[in-house]
């Protein structure tokens, strides 16, 4: 992408910013507010898996990690489980969005990333509702929630977002031209989920291990979010804070890798 259009895209969104608020408008009401159950799903899906991993891990594997520090384990893993939800769904539906909304594509001139850009956004819009209240609940159990850590946990999940948004922009474009994308997603991603520490604290696995994990970059995000709402510190050299500021400048390149296919997408979907 051109300095000159880098200039000129923000004053493009701008003025199609009704467009953005209409696709994400939309997207909520699409997947959550029409569908049985709605939007109650979403938020009670990840309260189910946490009463699985819970049982599991507690009352079959007994599992027991000292370095919870006393953070009880459903609360342990509840602080890590909605903000890879959120980061799961985005990059899911995100990839999805251009292939999905192909009549559209060809039909409608507009900025073609408004559309991944509003998959994403409507993910963690419902996660982030859902992350609020187990916060809430937690605290009402007797969790002691970190309130001066809410900032950086903000912070950080708008990192993690800038994340998400630059991932579904490449797998977006690549997948209207290569739709064997979308089969590669769903077995990434349950490895991504082991690999990443939302059951366990990454300093109960074995440095060797760790220094692997650490080319996962979702790792760098689950527990310094959890970090700074509870005591539970995480291990050292498990977390790279370059991540965090590295993660908003992965969005240039993306969007420049996005917008030069896109002008080929109607002729692909």
């Amino acid at each position: 992408m051109s300095r000159s259009a880098a200039v000129h895209l923000p004053r493009l969104w701008w003025n199609q910013r009704w467009l953005l608020a209409t696709f994400i408008g939309r997207e909520v009401r699409g997947r959550y507010v029409g569908s049985l159950g709605g939007m109650a799903w979403v938020l009670i899906h990840p309260l189910i898996l946490l009463g699985i991993y819970a049982l599991l891990f507690q009352s079959i594997f007994r599992a027991n990690f000292a370095e919870l520090a006393g953070v009880p384990f459903f609360a342990f893993v509840a602080l890590g489980l909605w903000p890879w939800f959120a980061f799961q769904e985005g990059v899911q539906r995100g990839s999805q969005a251009v292939r999905g909304n192909a009549a559209l594509v060809r039909k409608v001139a507009f900025a073609h990333e408004l559309l991944v850009f509003a998959s994403v956004s409507a993910s963690f819009f419902v996660h982030l509702l859902g992350f609020g209240l187990a916060l809430g609940a937690l605290a009402l159990y007797g969790v002691d929630i970190s309130l001066p850590g809410l900032p950086a946990a903000a912070l950080l999940l708008a990192s993690l977002f800038c994340l998400t948004v630059a991932l579904a922009l490449v797998l977006a474009a690549l997948q209207v031209f290569v739709p064997d994308v979308e089969q590669f997603l769903a077995p990434t991603f349950s490895i991504l989920f082991y690999a990443t520490p939302v059951l366990y604290p990454s300093s109960a696995v074995p440095e060797w291990l760790r220094r692997i994990m650490a080319f996962n970059p979702v790792m760098h995000f689950v527990e310094p979010i959890r970090s700074a709402l509870v005591a539970v510190p995480p291990a050292t050299g498990a977390v790279t804070p370059w991540v965090w500021w590295l993660s908003p400048l992965l969005l240039l390149p993306a969007l420049w890798f996005f917008r030069r296919l896109s002008p080929y997408f109607e002729d692909f979907v």
